[in-house]
């Protein structure tokens, strides 16, 4: 087990998107549990279903604890807004968010810590193409995944090797900065905040090894080419935002995150009721 100190007494927030998880989310909640009571740090856990109606929260809600909070709304609105908001409402000092149903194990999120305080990162991204990483997905993935990276290069010029994977750790300043900016709500939502991040100077961005392991169960054809093409719309996007518009440098947009209270309970039941 991976030794974190904990001796600045650092608060951990992880967010777990979830949508369409109510065969697995009771379970997956539990592993990451346990996996961040061996980290020595405070922690929540925050869970944000994204969308009421396929039975997702009727199944988490009954872990709910001081430790697991649960925040759900009425429609599905993508699973960057899903992390933003429960970014929003978290209140460690560094806030982390992991994918629902684990391909990615947990215990990474220990080795993104251990690389945060190393190298006293802005933000540390879990990385499929880290050399350490361990990762079982299909050729196909793999050729994409590569071809994307050389196009986010070529019009972000961040040097990260994966931009995509759903492991992610940032400190609180970084994201009181970025996320009001924020626009992205499916797709390339990860790609929006390291590339924005970078351009407000938050330039210590490393990655960190993982170990994933895809659902092939979920891959199709007809999905992977729909999600190809959000994907590079969303990419696209973003540059003509931030280099054309300069739509992220704009003053008024930047705020602080509030802190989670008892008006974030309200929020999800005056969705649901």
């Amino acid at each position: 087990m991976p030794y974190i100190s904990n001796k600045s007494f650092h608060k951990l927030s992880v967010i777990v998107p979830a949508y369409r998880q109510k065969k697995t989310i009771v379970r997956d909640v539990k592993r990451l549990e346990k996996t961040l009571k061996n980290i020595r740090y405070p922690y929540e856990i925050i869970v944000v279903v994204d969308g009421y109606g396929d039975g997702t929260y009727k199944s988490i809600r009954k872990i709910a604890s001081p430790d697991i909070k649960i925040l759900v709304y009425q429609k599905n609105q993508g699973k960057g807004h899903a992390v933003r908001l429960g970014m929003t409402k978290a209140t460690g000092d560094y806030i982390a968010f992991i994918d629902a149903g684990m391909e990615i194990d947990p215990n990474g999120i220990s080795i993104l810590l251990e690389h945060l305080e190393w190298y006293n990162a802005d933000i540390i991204v879990g990385s499929k193409r880290h050399p350490a990483s361990i990762v079982r997905y299909p050729l196909g993935r793999r050729f994409l995944s590569r071809v994307y990276q050389l196009l986010v290069f070529l019009l972000f010029r961040l040097n990260v090797r994966d931009t995509q994977a759903g492991i992610k750790i940032f400190k609180r300043k970084v994201l009181q900065k970025m996320l009001p900016r924020l626009v992205v709500k499916r797709y390339a939502f990860d790609l929006e905040m390291l590339a924005v991040a970078y351009h407000l100077g938050f330039r210590r961005i490393y990655e960190a090894p993982i170990k994933l392991k895809y659902n092939f169960n979920d891959l199709t054809h007809a999905s992977t080419l729909k999600t190809v093409y959000a994907i590079l719309w969303d990419t696209l996007a973003i540059f003509y935002r931030l280099y054309i518009l300069r739509f992220y440098q704009s003053r008024r947009r930047a705020a602080k995150i509030p802190s989670l209270a008892s008006n974030s309970w309200l929020f999800f039941k005056k969705q649901i009721h």
